[in-house]
């Protein structure tokens, strides 16, 4: 669309007459918007309405009236997140391609909402906007332009925002425990990919002071006592996994060189990541019939007895793991008995020398 259409369309809307387009225009309902943005609407309600860039690629400027009315910015005026647009015909804006174009809408959102718009700064997708890629997210990529909703309304509309980018994680979570549960259940107890990544803030996961923070992760739902009676999981498991070889190692890694290889397993090696399954499915990594394949990722010369050698997350009893409990109580014992001797011999000794005097 031409700018001297634009300017013609504007000249008619300011003397009155009704132009030919205006019963294509989708009227903004009652008490709704403002008079100002009825007449940005006699003008953008048109769907052939478009700009045309240096590049050749066209961008749409056609805008729904009911998509305004359903927003959580329905009480705003166009020109409060437009700034400059007031003058009609409206200033000609030049952009060379679609990333200089999205660029000029990424810090609109930031007058009312700093302090996400801050948090965004430290993202990973912040990084690739910063190259100048022309698909990097941002505020209306993912919240959407006029027709934005509250945040988790419905709680699934998460996991399908992520998955216009990431289509194949978000296939492997729809098949997940997880994935599941939300979606084929509309259970809002399971986590979706905000509440592990971050809505504003989303660190790079392939970042290895991230990966040791995934047991920190996994345990803010997992040590949930209120939370895991409902499912009747043990709340033990990030207790018995930092108490373990593998837990006790990942802790001390975390002050190892950026860039390190990991030394220890983390929950996401065992279980998974996105494609996480109930450990009794058949295709669970930490079925017996699977351990020792999943060992074998860190461990390749594993034998088929090798993950007898783990307790999982249960605590050794009498009835599991016999053994370790009959010498995890023997140093029970043991220890506070030497200990204590020792203290006893240091304190009649120094009784001695005090009687001695």
């Amino acid at each position: 669309m031409t700018s001297r259409i634009l300017v013609v369309r504007c000249l008619m809307l300011l003397v009155g007459a009704a132009p030919p387009w205006a019963a294509a225009a989708e009227p903004v309902p009652a008490g709704q918007g403002d008079p100002g943005d009825s007449a940005c609407l006699s003008c953008h309600a048109d769907r052939e309405l478009h700009l045309k860039l240096e590049s050749g690629e066209t961008r749409s400027l056609q805008v729904s009236g009911e998509d305004l009315a359903r927003s959580v910015h329905a009480k705003l005026r166009c020109t409060d997140c437009h700034a400059g647009m007031e003058d009609v015909p409206h200033p000609e804006r030049h952009y060379k391609n679609a990333s200089q174009f999205k660029a000029g809408f990424r810090d609109v959102c930031k007058s009312c909402h700093f302090e996400n718009y801050t948090k965004s700064l430290d993202s990973v997708h912040y990084a690739v906007q910063a190259r100048g890629d022309a698909h990097a997210p941002s505020c209306v990529g993912c919240h959407g332009s006029h027709a934005i909703t509250r945040p988790a309304l419905p709680r699934t509309q998460i996991s399908r925002t992520c998955a216009s980018c990431h289509e194949g994680v978000s296939i492997a979570y729809a098949k997940s425990v997880h994935g599941k549960a939300l979606i084929e259940e509309g259970n809002r107890d399971v986590p979706v990919c905000t509440d592990c990544h971050h809505s504003h803030d989303i660190a790079d996961p392939r970042n290895r002071s991230w990966l040791l923070k995934t047991p920190e992760l996994c345990g803010k739902c997992h040590t949930d006592k209120k939370l895991m009676a409902k499912y009747k999981l043990s709340t033990n498991v990030l207790s018995t996994y930092l108490a373990d070889f593998h837990g006790a190692t990942a802790s001390f890694g975390e002050g190892r060189a950026p860039g390190s290889e990991r030394v220890a397993a983390l929950c996401v090696d065992c279980h998974g990541i996105h494609d996480i399954t109930k450990v009794k499915d058949p295709g669970s990594r930490v079925l017996q019939a699977n351990l020792v394949k999943t060992c074998r990722k860190c461990h390749p010369g594993a034998g088929e007895s090798f993950p007898a050698a783990w307790l999982s997350h249960y605590e050794p009893s009498w009835e599991r793991a016999p053994l370790v409990y009959l010498v995890k109580l023997f140093y029970k014992v043991l220890i506070p008995f030497i200990v204590g001797g020792l203290v006893l011999q240091i304190l009649l000794h120094l009784w001695r020398v005090v009687v001695n005097r």
